[in-house]
């Protein structure tokens, strides 16, 4: 080192990991700095001290930057420091900082470490002591990720808890207090409401006491992955990580994939202000791309619903496209009514609201009230703060109460998938016993008014393809909302739900009501249940897999078939069909026979009650056989495209769209 003056620009450095670790703090640095440059004779031009601030790549350091400034302008030419380390941890930086040093004339002198970088040898020990320090910050780097990783695999999320969750126990939970507050945003959204909507609807209604709503929280709740149980860490980073169930999920992966799909949607047709039943879900038969919506209004002030592809330069008509479709939307209505509406919302308030955890989290909110109050006494609060305080937390425990009053309806009805089969056989044999009466007393399609349609085809149709041959209007599939078709799926697969399939019986043309398996004993009450309201038949019929041909003399008999069941899993023991016969469970009525109640609307407005008793039916064995229908226009309702395993299609004319059996 030559003889030149020696000033000095002291850089002391400390990250709160240093300060736990080695004690490193600032005044410590600095006082040993200094007496080391007055022993060596170095004038002391300017202390640059940085708080908190890691010496990785890529942190931005302002008194470093400083420092090398100074050194550019000749007021410092040797960089004095307690270790390198404190200069820097990465190879890479220590290298352009040794290529500014020999650019400036500038040195690096270091209290601890036996540093000179004016020699070869002195550089290379430099570097292998900034690789020590480099492999030692990526080894931390690695044991905090690893770490951090497993806190957040097992519920420990390193964020605030958004609405609907709050932490306990350093874990991200469900907060009943608010959770059907986020499932409503979702919802809202789902139907085809905005960000703008939606936060004018909270604020409006004063939702969770506040009136500042900003479709901005909207857009954050929607776009949250937390609400799909899973969390993305470092979203903003490069390479964010990606964790898959982690918390419990307040709306299901399909729903809230489904709200990511329609915030296209709502933003195309935001403009809107008539309404239209298949915006955005019509394809065009000839290039497949969603078709644009047009209106006209005439003088008598009725409009007129067009839908038109540009490229093609095709137009339809909507009333032509409701006609082709209204065959099955009957059986949505149906599905609607029954299974979204009544049992599910009871099944999913067990499930959603168990008992247990309301009755907590009542206590949680009524022992906050008694720290406000307590507050309120201290003079804490003001009064005008106690009162808004108080508001709050009485509202809260006022909708948890109602929850659990709710829960306890529940607990007591104890409704269950098992109902809503018994429901849906009740209400076919009305529509068979007394046809007027049910068509009286239920809702079909063309009853609906145009925005309950449209909300109803929003909810369940993803999209809709269609096909035109000779003129000749068709859909060729329908796709459901996976949201949907899951839960119908599920209830299908477990014996719980029905499908239409089209069959000849004999020369005659229709459709059998069928059910997958359920176990021998829930049938038996299933058709105990039944008796009560309706002299259901029951037969034990074989379905020959070869000829596949269902003979049944309706005319003679004068009997209705109510429902087709397999006897055993047929799906898991034979997936290949290889198997000659299969053995069925057959219901029927005879058409000429009313019901066993004295008041024969009763049998509109209840279900059957639940058996205690033995279950005793009559077993008649008969020989059957069947065959589907292979060759139809359309598919007779929601009941079986539904029930198709993740997103349901429908092909024309296509073997592989028939039951599976």
């Amino acid at each position: 080192m030559n003889e030149e003056k020696k000033i000095a620009g002291l850089y002391i450095r400390v990250s709160t990991e240093d300060q736990a670790r080695e004690g490193f703090s600032l005044p410590e640095q600095e006082k040993r700095l200094r007496a080391m440059c007055e022993f060596k004779g170095y004038e002391v031009y300017n202390v640059y001290e940085e708080r908190g601030i890691s010496a990785k790549t890529g942190n931005y350091r302002p008194k470093f930057e400083e420092l090398l400034q100074d050194i550019r302008d000749k007021k410092v030419n040797t960089i004095v420091v307690l270790k390198l380390d404190r200069l820097t941890r990465s190879v890479a930086d220590w290298e352009k900082i040794l290529t500014f040093l020999e650019e400036n004339d500038a040195y690096l002198d270091c209290a601890n470490d036996d540093i000179n970088t004016t020699n070869a040898n002195g550089k290379m020990i430099s570097r292998i002591l900034t690789s020590v320090s480099q492999q030692e910050i990526e080894r931390t780097s690695e044991r905090t990720k690893i770490g951090l990783a497993g806190a957040i695999k097992v519920g420990h999320i390193p964020h605030q808890a958004p609405l609907g969750y709050k932490h306990e126990d350093k874990k991200l939970v469900i907060d009943y207090a608010t959770k059907d507050v986020a499932i409503r945003i979702f919802n809202m959204y789902h139907e085809g409401m905005s960000y703008q909507t939606i936060s004018n609807i909270l604020n409006e209604e004063k939702v969770l006491d506040k009136t500042n709503w900003r479709d901005s929280t909207i857009f954050h709740i929607l776009t949250n992955e937390i609400y799909k149980g899973d969390f993305v860490h470092g979203k903003r980073t490069k390479k964010p990580t990606y964790y898959n169930d982690v918390v419990e999920p307040l709306v299901t992966k399909e729903f809230w994939e489904e709200c990511q799909v329609q915030k296209k949607k709502n933003q195309r047709s935001f403009q809107r202000k008539l309404t239209y039943l298949f915006m955005q879900k019509l394809k065009c038969p000839k290039c497949k791309r969603i078709l644009g919506g047009k209106a006209t209004t005439k003088k008598n002030n009725n409009s007129y619903y067009y839908y038109y592809c540009n490229d093609c330069k095709i137009t339809y008509k909507e009333n032509e496209i409701e006609k082709i479709i209204d065959e099955y939307m009957d059986s949505i209505v149906e599905y609607d009514s029954i299974v979204n509406q009544f049992f599910l919302p009871m099944i999913k308030q067990k499930i959603e609201n168990p008992t247990e955890e309301l009755q907590k989290e009542l206590k949680n909110q009524k022992s906050k009230f008694e720290r406000i109050k307590e507050a309120y006494i201290n003079e804490v609060f003001t009064l005008k703060e106690y009162n808004e305080e108080r508001k709050k937390v009485e509202k809260v425990i006022e909708d948890i109460e109602d929850k659990l009053n709710t829960s306890e309806v529940c607990e007591k009805l104890k409704f269950t998938p098992n109902d809503i089969l018994v429901k849906r056989d009740i209400d076919f044999i009305n529509s068979i016993k007394y046809p007027e009466k049910y068509k009286s007393k239920t809702k079909f399609w063309n009853e609906y008014t145009r925005e309950e349609k449209a909300e109803l085809l929003t909810k369940y149709v993803e999209e809709i393809e269609l096909t035109d041959k000779y003129g000749f209007l068709n859909v060729d599939y329908i796709k459901f909302r996976e949201s949907v078709a899951n839960v119908s799926n599920e209830l299908y697969f477990n014996g719980y739900y029905d499908r239409y399939i089209p069959s000849i019986f004999g020369n005659i043309y229709g459709q059998i009501r069928f059910s997958e398996y359920l176990p021998e004993k829930e049938v038996g009450e299933q058709i105990m249940r039944l008796r009560q309201f309706y002299d259901v038949g029951y037969y034990e019929a074989t379905y020959n897999v070869k000829n596949q041909v269902f003979y049944f003399n309706f005319v003679k008999d004068n009997k209705a078939l109510v429902r087709v069941f397999p006897l055993e899993d047929y799906r898991k023991i034979d997936p290949d069909m290889k198997m000659e016969t299969y053995n069925l469970g057959v219901l029927y009525v005879k058409e000429d026979d009313g019901t066993l109640l004295a008041n024969e609307d009763d049998v509109f407005k209840y279900i059957p009650a639940e058996c205690d008793c033995n279950v005793v039916y009559s077993k008649e064995p008969i020989f059957v056989e069947t065959k589907p229908v292979l060759h139809y226009k359309m598919w007779g309702t929601f009941c079986y495209e539904v029930m198709k395993v993740a997103i349901t299609y429908y092909k024309t004319d296509s073997k592989e769209s028939l039951a599976h059996w």
